[in-house]
């Protein structure tokens, strides 16, 4: 039977949890560069390319037809030692299945050539989960952006690699279309107060499972 982590048939304005992990659960950021490098990708593939080349200038023309920003949006994620979580919506049809094989590619080869390793990095294919609410998308926000106080990673949600920093500081560059969370919530510092009341947070957990992959 098909696991319920493993949905494949991404629908056009669908919004997804997308989570994977090392394999036999090791470490897939060793160090700042492989976040960095982690983190170009997400940028140089759903950033608008007229905004990738004026930030990139000397871009690699192989990369050109990579860039996926007219077909997936980035709403908010989190790179953890050993894995990582996107909240992700689909604008066109699969676009998160063609985005996640590109990432996957290109971060493993990356890995495996610093490291001097072979096979893959990654425990299978990516999991992923349907946010079918907005209640949903509020709820695993909060969760992402929780999750390395949560692990006792930081003392506070600020993290240098989560989406957290995009959402609290709008002047910030970003990464993330913020939009669409930040516009249920009455203004960034009522995000805020929500993302930290970590009392509640702890209360809701159990109602969220169903959205994280475990």
């Amino acid at each position: 039977m098909p696991s319920k982590y493993l949905v494949r048939d991404f629908k056009k304005d669908g919004v997804y949890h997308i989570f994977n992990q090392g394999v036999d659960k090791r470490k897939i950021f060793l160090s700042d560069e492989d976040y960095q490098l982690f983190l170009y990708y997400l940028y140089i593939y759903l950033t608008p390319l007229d905004k990738v080349l004026r930030r990139y200038h000397a871009l690699p023309i192989r990369l050109f037809n990579k860039n996926m920003a007219k077909k997936v949006e980035l709403l908010s994620y989190v790179l953890m030692p050993d894995h990582y979580h996107l909240i992700l919506k689909q604008n066109d049809s699969d676009g998160i299945s063609q985005f996640m094989k590109q990432l996957s590619n290109a971060y493993t080869q990356h890995f495996n050539q610093k490291y001097k390793r072979r096979g893959s990095l990654f425990e299978g294919p990516f999991k992923s989960v349907v946010l079918k609410s907005n209640d949903n998308l509020m709820q695993l926000s909060r969760f992402v952006h929780l999750h390395p106080f949560m692990e006792n990673i930081v003392t506070e949600p600020e993290y240098l690699w989560s989406s957290y920093n995009e959402y609290a500081n709008p002047e910030e560059h970003k990464l993330c279309n913020t939009r669409k969370i930040l516009a249920l919530f009455p203004s960034v510092y009522a995000y805020k107060r929500y993302v930290y009341d970590k009392k509640e947070y702890s209360k809701k957990m159990h109602e969220i499972k169903s959205l994280l992959i475990e």
